[in-house]
Parts: C-alpha cells; structure tokens; sequence
C-alpha cells in the first residue's frame, strides 16, 4: 500500500487538517493518510499541550468514519525526540510492505535543509508538498521524487481553537462534533496559554 505520513500535535485535530488530509490522499494517489500524532518533546516541554492519548484520543474519533485516513500513535513508542528520518526508517522496516512518501506544508518545506538527515530522506522517499499561506514553492526547482500538489488554503487554526474553547465561545463550526464534544467532556483548553501552533 501507499501511505502518506501527515504529522503534527493536533491539538487538537480540526477540519482543516481532515480536509486536507482527504485531498492529499486522492491527489497524491494513496491507499492511506496516517495522521501521526507526535509524541510531548521531553526537552520543549508545554503547558497547551495535552498530553499524547489525549491529542490521540481526539484524532482517533475524527477520523472514524473518515476513509483512508488513519490516526496513528507510532512515534509513541520511538525515542524522542521524534525525528522524521528515524520515523520512516522505522516504519519501513516495520511494515516493509508499504510505501511511505512524507507530506510537508510548505512552510515545513522551505526550511527543509535544515531537518535531522534531510538528504537520506529525499534518496528514500517520495515528499508531496501542500501550500501553505506566505510560501511559494517553485516547482521547477523541485527533486525529482518531490511534487508539489493543488490542495486549497484552509484558514483553521489550533491555536484559534483553544482561544475559543477557553472563552466559553463556540467551535462546532471548526472541529467535528465527536472531538467538541470529547473537547466539552473534558474539560480541555479551558485556561488558554501562549498561543502556539
């Protein structure tokens, strides 16, 4: 199979990163999106963020009824910090059967150089690149196993989400309803910290 690895904190997971994890697997023609939740960096500690089977918990129930979207909780398991290379590395000798190309935004892109063997994994692995607000991507100048695709700037954010949560607001119109209501049961986000991503 074909699996697009879609990392983040989701924290927590809302419509826009469902949306566009359901056009990247048809546009880069996937079996399955893996949203890879990652794990707490024991050396960046932060006070917004909810604790690993919490953000899992929540992405689980989003991605329910959701096809070919996967919620993962891989990198639980994996040193931390969690990088990329040592990710795939693993995935490819755990499930030797599957193809695993890297989905990046192209904020994540543009600094691309600069991540943990980022050259071993250009030599190993497909990338498909999504847009992201304020970065252009010159497609002439990409590697020949990098695309960029054609996926449309969703205008949702975490951090606007926790903001809402903490001031009583609502969000039904930004999360599913599954995770508002694990979000409203929990009591999540209720004191609204540094805003971070």
């Amino acid at each position: 199979m074909k699996i697009g690895i879609f990392g983040g904190t989701f924290n927590p997971v809302h419509n826009g990163h469902l949306a566009l994890a359901s056009c990247l697997l048809r546009q880069a023609r996937l079996d399955e999106v893996w949203l890879m939740v990652t794990p707490q960096n024991p050396w960046k500690v932060r006070d917004d963020l909810l604790d690993d089977a919490q953000r899992l918990m929540m992405t689980q129930a989003a991605v329910e009824d959701i096809p070919g979207l996967v919620a993962s909780d891989y990198e639980f398991s994996l040193p931390r910090p969690s990088y990329t290379w040592n990710t795939l590395q693993a995935l490819t000798r755990d499930f030797p059967e599957h193809e695993f190309t890297l989905l990046v935004g192209g904020d994540n892109w543009a600094r691309f150089d600069q991540w943990y063997e980022h050259d071993k994994i250009l030599e190993h692995h497909p990338i498909a690149i999504y847009p992201r607000k304020g970065y252009k991507v010159d497609r002439a100048s990409l590697p020949k196993n990098v695309r960029l695709l054609r996926t449309r700037l969703i205008n949702v954010s975490s951090t606007e989400i926790r903001q809402l949560v903490s001031e009583g607001k609502p969000i039904s119109h930004l999360v599913p309803a599954k995770v508002e209501e694990i979000i409203r049961r929990e009591g999540f986000y209720t004191t609204f910290a540094h805003p971070l991503q």
